[in-house]
């Protein structure tokens, strides 16, 4: 059975250092970094397979650490900060955060959360990056075609569509807000206006929905952005 590495990055030392021996109780590997440079440096030279990431950090603050690791990596990230706000909650996860804990947090609530979201990457085959097939029940992307199955049957999607749901279905329910796609799929930092990705995902649900107004799939988390339900 493969062992995960569970990286856990906080500048408090005792708070990393607790983490880190009910992480060994569970069997996993833990790396240990203080800072947002040092998470980094671990992220892009060793394996990974799930990071727990504090927000107010010196160096690196880790919104950006987390922005800067979405850019090449799509490992299960969690926040946990002593910032409970909703407000704060909502920008971790717009943010790309798979999950947000707050400090003071239960550390059999944790555990169980890091399992979940290490099951959730595994089963879905987020840890094969380079696979060419996505399967999310009976909605299938084939890489290397560039083409879209529902239950067997082929649905064309122009190509903006595609890279769209190519981009959420890679990453099933993380929460991506419409500048980040816009982002991800044009390449472009511009920022557009909300309107021009509803109309997409509206296109994109006409085609892969059943029900378009009640979607098994595609939803829309009101005030922060997409995602695929996995």
């Amino acid at each position: 059975m493969k062992k995960f590495t569970v990286l856990v990055v906080d500048d408090d030392r005792e708070i990393v250092d607790s983490i880190g021996i009910f992480l060994e109780a569970e069997g996993y590997e833990v790396k240990k970094a203080y800072n947002g440079l040092e998470a980094l440096d671990i992220v892009m030279s060793e394996e990974v397979h799930l990071m727990l990431l504090d927000v107010m950090m010196p160096e690196l603050d880790g919104i950006s650490t987390l922005l800067k690791v979405r850019k090449s990596r799509n490992i299960p990230i969690i926040i946990i900060s002593a910032k409970s706000e909703d407000n704060d909650k909502i920008f971790g996860l717009t943010a790309g955060a798979d999950d947000y804990v707050t400090k003071p947090f239960n550390p059999s609530e944790l555990m169980a959360r890091v399992k979940s979201q290490l099951r959730r990457y595994t089963t879905l085959g987020a840890m094969e990056e380079n696979s060419s097939r996505i399967v999310i029940g009976s909605l299938e992307l084939d890489r290397d075609m560039k083409a879209v199955f529902v239950d067997g049957e082929e649905v064309k999607l122009t190509p903006i569509e595609y890279k769209i749901l190519e981009l959420l279905s890679s990453n099933p329910n993380r929460v991506f807000s419409a500048d980040e796609i816009y982002r991800r799929v044009w390449k472009e930092e511009h920022v557009v206006g909300d309107n021009t990705i509803a109309v997409h995902i509206r296109h994109i649900r006409e085609k892969i929905e059943i029900n378009p107004k009640e979607p098994k799939y595609l939803k829309v988390v009101w005030g922060i952005g997409y995602k695929i339900q996995g």
